[in-house]
């Protein structure tokens, strides 16, 4: 079993790559990456998503000491992506809940790589969606016009 900072340390090295170049990549500072790889520091979600992008593992890899396998729940990475970009941290920590929380749904029953897919997606649709008719229901922009915040 493999800490943060071992699997981040290992998967920069396995890409023939220095703490500079992963700091650039992943638009970090250099001291960052290494107080990550000394175990000293663990980023924020949507750092580490840019560092298993750059690194190409998984964020559940990073993130889970008890996780071997650096490609696992790769297929969600492209949708908590999504949530950073739009929601920003708050999105993220939203979107890995919905995905955990749902993943009992599968009761332990294997499922294909398109059935994920759609599974995630259908997932994340409804949370796009839910969060933007929030986002212009309670909005500023509707104070205006005679609706109140509630």
């Amino acid at each position: 079993m493999k800490t943060f900072s071992e699997k981040v340390r290992d998967a920069r090295s396995e890409r023939g790559i220095s703490q500079t170049e992963l700091a650039i990549e992943t638009g970090v500072s250099a001291r960052s990456i290494k107080a990550y790889e000394k175990g000293e520091k663990v980023p924020r979600q949507g750092t580490m998503l840019r560092l298993a992008s750059a690194l190409g593992v998984s964020v559940k890899f990073l993130s889970d000491d008890n996780c071997e396998n650096p490609m696992e729940d790769i297929e969600k990475d492209g949708y908590i992506e999504e949530a950073s970009i739009k929601y920003g941290e708050s999105g993220v920590r939203d979107v890995n809940r919905l995905l955990a929380d749902n993943a009992a749904l599968f009761a332990g029953g294997e499922l294909s790589q398109s059935q994920k897919d759609a599974f995630f997606q259908a997932v994340m649709t409804a949370y796009v969606t839910c969060k933007e008719e929030a986002k212009s229901k309670y909005s500023n922009n509707n104070v205006g016009s005679g609706e109140k915040l509630k």
